[in-house]
């Protein structure tokens, strides 16, 4: 009587699949498993639901503020320059991670290569780097207008301008790169599942075979390095725009100054109160729970309740669209 053949198992349902073995004999990792929502599937279709909606306001949003700048020419300044690549930034913010959230939410599985996971990372370390580099720019640029108006058109010319954008996203993806190569420095034996529904450094990193403490060292430090000077340079701007503020005049003038400020500060205050909640603890996940519910909060809430878009959208009607 023959013997039956053995069906090859799914190697992703499989514990006992992995690439290759380690000298030791720890199963090495060939791919990350995304937790997400996975502890909550009655909820999965209305989470589903709402993120999407969120998303596509938030699209909108961004792209009716983008169109508006590009086709107003009197809106061709620094100012609206910069909020117009604000708004394109934090879009390819939320394109890194949400639609493939939103793809697990809807599939059953939720695997992703180490390849796809380190791409991942690069880009939403990137894009949220560059995004700390440029508010920081945004904040020098109104103290530049408020504090120096007769020289404002000089030390802000486009070439100057266009120079400053570079440093930003040149100075935001190189963070990017070091941090990411030192998280997929060493091969990963932890185990496939990632505490989280994107590729983030605190989850990864401690499936990572080599717990090296100075690599996580570093890791900590340049996330203190962008978040912490670049909220303190923000902070040395607005000294100077309240020292200035303060010397002028009219009432009037002293509204309109903070009025340009108030909605860039209110950015500020809350994406890097939630990068601070992630990133600068050493150990950004030892509360997995308490983290994906944060990064919820500054991947698909944040950019739909940045009060910057709602604040120019009326600074546009009234411009574009003046009272008759």
């Amino acid at each position: 009587m023959a013997k039956a053949e053995a069906t090859p198992a799914d190697p992703r349902l499989s514990p006992q699949a992995p690439e290759q073995q380690a000298g030791n004999g720890t199963e090495l990792v060939s791919e990350f498993v995304l937790v997400g929502f996975s502890s909550v599937p009655h909820l999965r279709p209305t989470l589903f639901a709402l993120f999407l909606l969120t998303y596509l306001v938030t699209l909108g949003g961004n792209a009716t503020i983008i169109a508006l700048i590009h086709a107003d020419r009197s809106l061709h300044t620094p100012m609206y320059r910069f909020l117009a690549v604000l708004s394109l930034s934090e879009t390819c913010y939320t394109l890194v991670t949400i639609p493939n959230m939103l793809a697990h939410l809807l599939l059953r599985s939720q695997a992703i290569s180490i390849a796809g996971c380190r791409a991942q990372m690069f880009f939403f370390l990137g894009l949220g780097c560059s995004h700390c580099f440029l508010l920081t720019l945004m904040g020098y640029d109104r103290s530049v207008a408020i504090c120096r108006p007769l020289r404002y058109p000089l030390l802000m010319r486009p070439s100057v301008c266009v120079g400053l954008g570079a440093l930003v996203f040149g100075a935001g993806f190189s963070v990017a790169l070091t941090e990411t190569c030192l998280v997929f420095s060493a091969p990963f034996c932890g185990g496939p599942r990632v505490e989280h529904f994107f590729c983030d450094i605190g989850p990864v990193l401690r499936l990572s075979c080599a717990q090296s403490a100075r690599r996580a060292l570093a890791i900590f430090f340049l996330s203190v390095l962008v978040v912490l000077v670049s909220f303190l340079l923000i902070l040395l701007s607005y000294a100077f725009i309240v020292a200035a503020v303060v010397r002028m005049p009219s009432a009037a003038s002293r509204r309109k100054a903070f009025s340009t400020c108030a909605a860039h500060l209110t950015v500020v205050v809350v994406h890097f109160g939630c990068a601070s909640i992630i990133y600068l603890r050493p150990d950004s996940g030892g509360h997995p729970a308490r983290d994906r519910l944060v990064a919820v909060f500054y991947t698909v809430v944040t950019p739909l309740l940045n009060p910057v878009p709602c604040t120019l959208c009326r600074t546009l009607a009234r411009t574009c669209w003046p009272p008759l």
